[in-house]
């Protein structure tokens, strides 16, 4: 583990070119390695023959000579070296080791486990893990308010990168997962997206995808692997739900009717073409324009169209 010093950041046009702000700040620089261990035969070893000294300090501070005595502390002292260098790693657990400061590796190993005697361990779960983003409220690419939540899986694949690189990872992660929901939302409009573009609601895995490769290129710094993030919210905001609904509502309703039109127009054209075919009544231009308007009234009305039968001529 190394840690750099990194002078104060500058920009290139405008463009920060990644270095802190203010101050030569301190990065550090670490990968997980495997630390040295043995397994539980080791550790079954350990625990013996710590007894075994502990035994043999007994006897010799028993003796009460002088060199008894530092006979019985240095057994002493080795026994609790040992007793020290045991520990037991669960499933899904891991032992990231430090010997008076320095990482000295990882242990991934599981069950009874023998190390570094004096050194300390620091239990980190690689288990897999899940939470939900509070409720965000941000502004589409239209800029109209939306709220919108994610829920990210993710797990530790980097120990030594989560314990040292970063504060608190748990934490790092939840800030820098709603950080790039904002970002990710805000690139996209809520509906109704031009050619070529993306919306939220109706490419929903195209988004969830980019917002897991935002996630985790944003925490790879903590050691930090994104198995997947889904929307686990979206709406828009209560000032302008009311009006956005009757906005689809009225679209809805015009789609509906473009649709009516045109089975209503594709009937008609095929009972005329059929009338005349059959020879079943010979129609001019007039009666024509007038059969024609009275389908439509029938096919497209909302409400139920009621027949009027009449006993003269057409032209009366």
């Amino acid at each position: 583990m190394t840690e750099t010093a990194a002078p104060p950041q500058e920009s290139v046009g405008g463009e920060p070119t990644g270095r802190p702000v203010g101050h030569a700040g301190t990065r550090v620089d670490v990968t997980e390695r495997p630390a040295w261990s043995l397994g539980a035969g080791g550790a079954i070893l350990a625990l013996v023959l710590a007894v075994v000294l502990f035994g043999a300090g007994v006897v010799l501070f028993a003796v009460a000579t002088p060199g008894a005595v530092v006979g019985a502390i240095l057994c002493f002292v080795v026994g609790v070296g040992l007793f020290t260098g045991v520990s037991v790693v669960s499933p899904g657990q891991t032992l990231v080791v430090q010997l008076f400061g320095r990482y000295l590796g990882t242990i991934r190993r599981t069950g009874l486990v023998m190390t570094v005697p004096l050194t300390t361990r620091r239990r980190v779960s690689v288990r897999v893990r899940n939470f939900e983003t509070s409720e965000l409220k941000v502004n589409d690419a239209d800029g109209n308010p939306i709220n919108i939540a994610a829920i990210v899986v993710w797990q530790v694949a980097d120990t030594a990168k989560a314990s040292f690189a970063v504060e608190d990872y748990d934490d790092f992660v939840v800030v820098q997962a709603e950080s790039a929901l904002r970002h990710v939302a805000m690139s996209h409009p809520y509906d109704d997206a031009d050619a070529g573009e993306e919306s939220l609601r109706g490419a929903t895995e195209v988004v969830s995808a980019e917002i897991a490769a935002e996630v985790a290129e944003r925490v790879v710094v903590a050691g930090v692997e994104v198995i997947e993030a889904r929307i686990s919210n979206l709406a828009y905001a209560p000032e302008i739900a009311q009006a956005m609904l009757q906005r689809q509502q009225a679209g809805a309703i015009i789609a509906a009717r473009s649709r009516i039109v045109e089975g209503a127009v594709s009937m008609v054209e095929d009972a005329l073409a059929r009338l005349e075919r059959d020879d079943v009544v010979v129609l001019d231009d007039e009666r024509r324009a007038t059969m024609v308007s009275n389908l439509l009234v029938v096919l497209c009305g909302e409400s139920r169209a009621t027949p009027v039968v009449n006993a003269g001529s057409l032209y009366q």
